[in-house]
């Protein structure tokens, strides 16, 4: 739906904010062309030098394991990750075929593609599993269920989903009562915790394979990047070679195994390198901007994206909402755009991010989940209730809830950038309450 906000009577008074404020945009701070400029004038530009083996040093002890490799993407990490996880659990792949060939792999439902394409670039097929209400993540009963129902799987992959961890005590003792692999999408919550077993512990750890993110939105980056995580030498030195097109040590380029290009740049490890001592400063200015929306959104019919208080501590680095139900003002969404229409005293996503967008702020939808994406229709869904696909017909009313579902629908990512000021969040604070009007 068209609509002018600009000349909209309950926007009175409001004015465009002079420069756009972002959902998550880079900061950069003097350190970073530090390392950049050493790497140029060493002329160490390629996939070696100093500054890769630095993050990877630091990336590890930041995080608690003993091996870090630096890779090119967040999806990188993930690719060799759920790669390497298949080879362990069904043995070393032909090379015109994927490690997880035949296997089904149970994934996190609400979350980037990057999660998943990995289950199909290794020829495996990803069930899809729903969410939970308390943190927006993985729900350990719905894994519970997809253990039921295909007990052979042994391969999970789970993502924290905005920076948030999820209820991973309870994942975990799921995958170990079946025997299961965890793979840990980390990419978003970088320097997020988890109380496991009486001890904090780093996001980024809680499973076998893990992999974070230095996207260019991350909390912090290097305008891409990524890192693989284990304990194992073993393993980190698997991947180091497949991510170097598994060159052999020999004088000429040979090959017994298929390998990609994914070695992070050390001019983006240069970046990464001076963004690290950062980290918890931004953090820190995340956690106050979704403070304040917590508490300037409180007399309103929302809820913030939530999180154990006892268990996690996230890193925040989206500042989300939900509307109430009764809030809702009719609001569909197609294949690429949507359809809304106000109405006193309630409102929606589609108009409150259009609101903030004609204002010069950047929100998002929700993740749309991954069983809802054309790319994955035939693909199982499990939800706590068991199958989540093709639950009514002509006699029989549908049962259960699809929290996915349901958190898309309701939900949107709010402008989070920590270079956004108090006044100009009040802005967008004020914005939100009058769509409600």
């Amino acid at each position: 739906m068209m609509k002018d906000f600009l000349a909209d009577p309950r926007f009175a008074g409001i004015k465009p904010f002079k420069s756009k404020v972002w959902l998550s945009s880079p900061t950069m701070h003097e350190s970073e062309q530090r390392w950049v400029d050493e790497a140029i004038q060493t002329n160490w530009v390629s996939c070696v030098g100093a500054n890769i083996n630095e993050v990877e040093k630091q990336t590890a002890e930041f995080i608690g394991c003993r091996y870090a490799v630096a890779l090119s993407s967040g999806t990188a990490a993930l690719h060799l990750a759920t790669k390497l996880a298949g080879e362990k659990l069904y043995g070393q792949a032909r090379p015109d075929a994927g490690t997880l060939k035949g296997h089904k792999v149970f994934c996190s439902d609400v979350t980037f593609d990057a999660s998943i394409s990995p289950v199909g670039y290794e020829d495996g097929e990803a069930v899809f599993i729903d969410t939970e209400y308390d943190t927006w993540n993985m729900s350990p009963e719905a894994l519970q269920k997809a253990f039921e129902m295909y007990p052979d799987v042994r391969l999970v992959v789970v993502a924290h989903l905005y920076g948030t961890p999820g209820k991973m005590e309870e994942i975990k003792a799921v995958c170990e009562k079946h025997g299961a692999f965890l793979v840990e999408d980390a990419a978003e919550s970088l320097g997020a915790k988890y109380l496991l077993g009486g001890q904090w512990v780093e996001t980024g750890i809680l499973g076998q394979y893990n992999a974070v993110s230095f996207n260019g939105n991350k909390i912090i980056t290097g305008s891409a990047g990524g890192m693989f995580l284990t304990d194992s030498r073993e393993d980190a030195d698997k991947v180091r070679k497949w991510s170097t097109q598994s060159r052999e040590a020999a004088p000429w380029y040979q090959h017994e195994e298929i390998g990609y290009n994914y070695r992070m740049s050390n001019i983006i490890a240069g970046i990464i390198r001076g963004q690290i001592p950062y980290l918890e400063e931004h953090i820190s200015q995340k956690r106050a901007v979704w403070e304040r929306y917590e508490a300037g959104l409180s007399d309103l019919p929302v809820t913030m994206n939530p999180w154990d208080r006892q268990k996690s501590i996230p890193n925040f680095w989206l500042s989300c909402c939900m509307l109430d139900e009764s809030v809702m003002a009719p609001h569909v969404r197609g294949a690429q755009d949507e359809l809304w229409t106000h109405e006193s005293g309630k409102s929606s996503p589609g108009e409150i991010l259009a609101a903030l967008a004609a204002f010069g702020a950047e929100g998002r939808p929700i993740w749309k989940p991954m069983h809802m994406q054309p790319l994955y229709r035939m693909n199982p869904f499990i939800t706590a209730d068991g199958n989540g696909r093709g639950r009514t017909n002509a006699y029989i009313s549908g049962s259960g809830i699809d929290v996915g579902a349901d958190i898309f629908n309701r939900g949107l990512c709010l402008p989070s950038d920590n270079k956004m000021t108090a006044e100009q969040q009040e802005v967008i604070i004020d914005i939100i309450h009058r769509c409600f009007r």
